[in-house]
């Protein structure tokens, strides 16, 4: 198989696909196929609700990013043929065939079956998401006049968060950072209420001690409500219902978010291979299918045991993984020996509100206003290319990093 005729497609545009296709693009017949016409730089689509940052910044549309030849196709696979080596996307004709498959579809989000939550709760991957949550913020803020009760005002403006994992922690803190401020530019009577639902016993449980300390410090100075071992119930247009100690409540609520973990993408539930117990795809050292030779697996939908605990299900191991995927990818088509590698825990980096994050690194956790610039710079470093990672820091240093307030509805924001 020869590398210029080798037609090699990447089936899914975050973390692992996109930096393996940009190893890739400019050396061999490369398809990326996304659902979206962008990429996204999930750890600061926090950052994006609050403002702090622009949509440019985090999410580049893929033909910015990816050299002129590699083929860029936008939509939604249907199904995956391994023996005949073709792909169906939905509203298209053709299938597209290859040679090599890198699998890097990420998961989905899990709403465990609990009545009413896929209808009525907001998800937290994707920019639409942040906006819509942006906007129901500005709408539940616009509808309270400022001579209600403080009690009025804040049942009408009560929101929960699903999961205190790092991603329900740090939407949490943005909310109520961000509806403090409003209550103040809009002279609100009272506080808003923003609350994290958790079935575990502690928040961010795939941490350490040291980087928990300042996340819960954080969550004391966000003023949000922390709810453990609590389990979600119900979630209709207008209430939630949770219980603790087989105790149900139910209450108003503004919104719901849900950031309460991951399932497997349902193509890759369909696909007929080897796979564990939680129904990842079983990988060789080399990230490759154990039944098929010239397909790869990585990130959220691979089970690769020669990695850190804690980089489970992050974008931090997609990121390591794809430089392995492209370089045994080329090593495939050329006849040469394929690579293995350890993957280690590069440091954690939280957003804690807007203006503080914590910020492990070398062992060692510090966190507040200088741990919120840290972020920004390792997270500048990290973007995808080199001429956007310019752009976007030139951006923020000169532009700043301001957190947009939730002004009322048909004011400039």
């Amino acid at each position: 198989m020869t590398n210029t005729k080798a037609r090699v497609v990447i089936v899914g545009g975050g973390f692992g696909g996109l930096f393996t296709a940009l190893e890739l693009g400019h050396t061999h017949d490369v398809t990326i196929i996304s659902d979206d016409d962008h990429f996204l730089f999930t750890p600061m689509l926090y950052e994006y609700l609050s403002g702090e940052v622009e949509q440019w910044h985090i999410a580049p549309r893929y033909k910015e990013l990816l050299d002129a030849e590699v083929r860029i196709v936008t939509g939604v696979v249907g199904a995956i043929d391994l023996e005949a080596q073709t792909i169906s996307v939905n509203g298209r004709d053709d299938s597209l065939k290859y040679d090599v498959l890198v699998l890097a579809l990420g998961g989905v989000t899990n709403f465990a079956g609990v009545e009413g939550a896929a209808e009525h709760a907001i998800p937290f991957r994707k920019i639409s998401h942040a906006d819509e949550l942006r906007a129901r913020m500005v709408a539940a803020l616009d509808h309270v006049p400022p001579d209600l009760p403080p009690q009025d005002t804040q049942r009408a403006l009560t929101f929960a968060v699903v999961g205190a994992g790092a991603s329900g922690v740090e939407l949490s803190t943005k909310m109520a950072d961000l509806l403090r401020d409003a209550f103040k530019r809009r002279a609100l009577r009272g506080e808003p209420r923003v609350m994290v639902i958790e079935m575990g016993d502690k928040v961010v449980p795939g941490m350490g001690t040291d980087i928990r300390e300042f996340v819960e410090d954080a969550l004391r100075q966000s003023h949000v409500e922390v709810h453990t071992l609590t389990r979600v119930v119900r979630v209709t247009e207008t209430a939630l219902v949770f219980e603790h100690n087989n105790q149900q409540t139910e209450i108003e609520i503004a919104a719901v978010v849900w950031a309460g973990g991951v399932r497997m993408n349902p193509l890759i539930e369909n696909l007929a291979v080897d796979k564990n117990k939680r129904g990842l795809i079983l990988v060789n050292p080399s990230l490759q299918l154990v039944a098929h030779e010239n397909v790869f697996a990585l990130g959220d939908l691979a089970f690769y045991p020669d990695a850190a605990p804690t980089l489970a299900g992050t974008a931090q191991l997609a990121l390591q993984q794809a430089s392995l995927v492209a370089g045994n990818v080329k090593a495939f088509l050329a006849g040469e020996e394929l690579h293995s590698k350890h993957f280690e825990e590069l440091g954690e980096a939280v957003s804690l509100g807007t203006e503080r994050a914590a910020v492990l690194a070398g062992g060692k956790a510090f966190g507040g206003p200088l741990a919120r610039q840290a972020r920004f710079a390792l997270y500048t470093a990290r973007l995808p290319t080199w001429h956007h990672r310019l752009r976007v820091g030139a951006s923020w240093f000169f532009d700043g990093t301001t957190p947009r307030p939730l002004l009322p509805l048909g004011i400039n924001r």
